[in-house]
């Protein structure tokens, strides 16, 4: 079987959730099972064990960004970044803020995350409206990292997010798409 349907086996839909219309792919599943937890996180590593896509640092996004990056780059054996919601980091940050379907949202990284010319691998559980990851995008640059690629477990196409990160110039990398779903 596929790895990319088998992952997408274990994706649950939840239809009309947290809205009329919106059809919610949650992860959980593919976190709670150890078997299908260890294909998805391999999925990504093997990837990135490749010189030319070896990061320095795996910077993750707010929340479920965490779980992937950590565990990614501890298997990569290099550092992880958080970045986060605004208000939530103790020392000298910077923030970046975004529009969202209604009003806007600011996620801040710390000052020191990272070092000029690092090499970052930007995760994310999906690319919806991209939003996020865009403005992840541009803290990392404000540091002077080199965003490489940014990952997601899920890509919703129709939302208009992949397409808008790759015409801002970032390789993307997703396993499961749900182009006409």
């Amino acid at each position: 079987m596929d790895v990319n349907h088998y992952l997408r086996q274990h994706i649950r839909t939840i239809p009309d959730w947290p809205a009329p219309g919106v059809q919610f792919r949650d992860i959980t599943p593919l976190l709670q099972d150890p078997r299908v937890f260890r294909i998805l996180i391999d999925q990504f590593v093997h990837r990135y064990m490749a010189p030319e896509l070896r990061p320095d640092v795996v910077a993750g996004i707010d929340a479920r960004g965490f779980i992937l990056g950590a565990v990614i780059a501890y298997e990569l054996g290099v550092g992880f970044v958080p970045i986060r919601k605004k208000g939530k980091l103790p020392f000298a940050t910077v923030s970046e803020t975004y529009e969202l379907e209604y009003g806007s949202a600011t996620v801040e990284i710390h000052t020191d995350a990272v070092k000029p010319g690092s090499r970052v691998l930007l995760i994310d559980d999906l690319i919806a409206t991209g939003g996020t990851m865009m403005a992840g995008k541009r803290l990392l640059e404000k540091l002077g990292g080199q965003v490489i690629e940014g990952a997601a477990i899920v890509d919703l196409p129709e939302l208009g997010g992949s397409a808008a990160l790759r015409a801002a110039g970032l390789r993307l990398f997703t396993l499961v798409d749900y182009a006409g779903h």
